[in-house]
């Protein structure tokens, strides 16, 4: 697996897990929550904030636009009106910009639109993040890539062939990839997030970087993600799963988004090496834990030791009792006491 460079900041396999908190729409079009929001993240660990930005007026049509939307979630009489209530202005993501800068956070959002990419990319944003909704949007998708900064690809709703479509429009213009897997249900049930889906990805697109975006309850999914081989993740974020609004009830809250970081950075120390060998930490364990081979009788010297004047007891100080056979046959060297460990120059080992 390949690794990515966001503004100097390299993420891939043998880096560490680029943790993402997405406010998404959860600052309730409100940039004081949006910067509190943001600070709250810095002190869960989150190495990047992000935002979703939309042109209203582009991602919908005027049917869509007044449409009827009422329900606890509604923050107006129409989805448009809605989506308008929740959405910040230009000085509002360039203010966020800054707010995060000074966090040393990265900030990032993801563009729904051109004109939204188009914005994103002049603010200076160091990546571009491509929602679920947008995997087979084909226009926007080969617009981003080719502006050529690391893209994050999402994929939820889509099956395979949808996904390779979308890589190999994208690697004609950008070699800069992220393929996180996803599923896009609010919140979604554990039987249909489908990790495994990682390992077919880390097959399929060896020259990406693979990640998680989840929506799922609790906290435990984005560690086994690192565990398999994520090397992105990303959550949604709020300060109360209880506030209005359709993201909230996905989203995790400072407590449980700062216990999900301090996991995965446990898994990381955890994975470690692949080869097996004694820890240095382990020696005074073994000394006090393992056998050694003890005699169960008075062995005078040059007395030829056979198996029933041997057992194995702790300490582990002596000779192995994986050396058992080597052992019997051969003569003392001196006398041994009962009960007795065994070691490497109390035997003749030239015979």
């Amino acid at each position: 697996m390949k690794s990515i460079n966001i503004d100097g900041r390299k993420v891939g396999s043998n880096y560490p897990t680029f943790i993402i908190a997405e406010i998404g729409i959860n600052h309730q079009g409100d940039v004081e929550v949006a910067k509190q929001l943001i600070q709250e993240a810095k002190n869960c660990g989150a190495d990047a904030v992000k935002f979703q930005k939309r042109t209203i007026s582009r991602i919908l049509t005027k049917e869509g636009l007044e449409m009827p939307y009422a329900n606890r979630n509604s923050f107006g009489k129409t989805y448009g009106e809605h989506k308008k209530a929740l959405e910040l202005t230009e000085e509002d993501y360039f203010d966020l910009l800054e707010y995060s800068e000074n966090l040393d956070v990265f900030f990032c959002a993801s563009g729904w639109d051109e004109e939204s990419v188009d914005f994103l990319d002049k603010m200076g944003v160091s990546f571009f993040k491509m929602a679920s909704a947008d995997l087979t949007n084909f226009p926007l998708l080969e617009h981003t890539a080719k502006i050529g900064k690391p893209i994050l690809l999402s994929t939820g709703m889509a099956d395979l062939a949808m996904v390779k479509n979308a890589v190999e429009l994208i690697e004609q213009f950008n070699d800069q990839i992220a393929i996180l897997q996803c599923t896009s249900t609010y919140p979604s049930i554990f039987d249909e997030i489908n990790l495994n889906v990682l390992q077919t990805y880390k097959k399929e697109f060896p020259n990406a970087v693979i990640g998680y975006s989840g929506h799922e309850l609790g906290i435990v999914i984005p560690p086994v993600a690192v565990g398999l081989g994520a090397r992105i993740i990303e959550r949604h974020f709020t300060l109360d799963r209880t506030m209005k609004g359709g993201d909230h009830a996905a989203s995790l809250e400072p407590q449980g988004f700062a216990k999900m970081v301090r996991d995965i950075r446990h898994i990381e120390q955890a994975m470690g090496s692949d080869e097996k060998n004694v820890q240095e930490s382990e020696l005074p364990i073994f000394k006090k834990l393992a056998k050694s081979i003890v005699s169960t009788v008075d062995i005078q010297k040059g007395t030829k030791i056979t198996r029933d004047m041997l057992t194995t007891k702790g300490p582990g100080t002596g000779l192995s009792p994986m050396r058992m056979g080597e052992v019997i046959g051969k003569a003392t060297l001196k006398e041994i006491a009962t009960d007795t460990v065994i070691n490497e120059n109390d035997i003749d080992w030239s015979e």
